[in-house]
């Protein structure tokens, strides 16, 4: 039965999306079935894997609105072991729809819970917020994965979404837990970097995987060419970085 993990940080511009995407690809790439779902209407995840957004005929929207099975919209990607549930602008519209829905909370883990059988992994890319979307992501998760960036603000928002999660545990899903906290966009060699992992160890005691992912123009790049980092150039500090986080995540597994 698939594991499934939401990534997810309400503060943009962390990474979030880079680290669903090659977190998905790379444990694809290391044998193990993976589905990733692109729950952000920005549809980035969506991109990242060569998926044109504007020709996608199901998506996230219609799976978690109960218009389609959640196979319906499943598509296989060229890498290995790794499909894709696709997003697209009209998922925007999302939370308005299933605003008074029974149970909308549970609406997306019903719709997943087909599909579980068929994969080891299902990564959940979340939405910039902490809205309806991000509350059936955390309901149908096993354990949530925060990206933070080595900058000044990394902390910022980071008590609102542990409450939110208290919360969401204490209500729908008392099982869900930390999976654990990555760094990404490091610089070992600014004094900044080291004084915010400080801090982020501080704040999530025996959380921050061992793993940092370093700014890399290669990482930036593999996005526009529809591919994750491994397959776009598997030399690269990014991809590299992402195989060896990919790696400490299985292990802590105990896979």
């Amino acid at each position: 039965m698939a594991k499934t993990v939401a990534i997810l940080n309400q503060k943009g511009g962390v990474g979030k999306t880079t680290t669903a995407v090659n977190l998905a690809a790379c444990v694809g790439f290391l044998d193990r079935r993976v589905l990733l779902c692109d729950i952000d209407p920005q549809g980035n995840s969506t991109s990242g894997f060569g998926i044109d957004k504007r020709s996608v005929k199901v998506s996230s929207y219609d799976v978690l609105t109960g218009k389609r099975a959640a196979a319906d919209a499943v598509m296989h990607t060229a890498f290995k072991k790794t499909d894709v549930l696709p997003s697209n602008m009209n998922l925007a519209g999302a939370e308005l729809e299933i605003m008074d829905a029974q149970n909308r909370e549970r609406l997306l883990k019903n719709a997943l819970v087909p599909l579980w059988e068929n994969y080891d992994y299902i990564f959940l890319d979340c939405p910039p917020s902490l809205g309806l979307i991000t509350l059936n992501a955390l309901t149908a998760a096993d354990t949530f994965l925060v990206p933070i960036q080595c900058e000044y603000y990394a902390l910022e928002g980071l008590s609102q979404l542990m409450a939110t999660v208290r919360q969401i545990k204490r209500l729908y899903n008392p099982y869900i837990e930390l999976e654990g906290v990555l760094l990404t966009m490091f610089d070992g060699r600014l004094n900044l970097t080291q004084q915010v992992v400080e801090e982020v160890k501080k704040f999530f005691p025996k959380k921050v995987f061992a793993t940092a992912i370093p700014r890399n123009v290669r990482l930036s790049e593999a996005p526009s060419f529809g591919q994750p980092i491994i397959y776009f150039d598997k030399s690269s500090k990014g991809a590299q970085s992402y195989l060896a986080f990919a790696e400490e995540f299985l292990a802590k597994q105990g896979k």
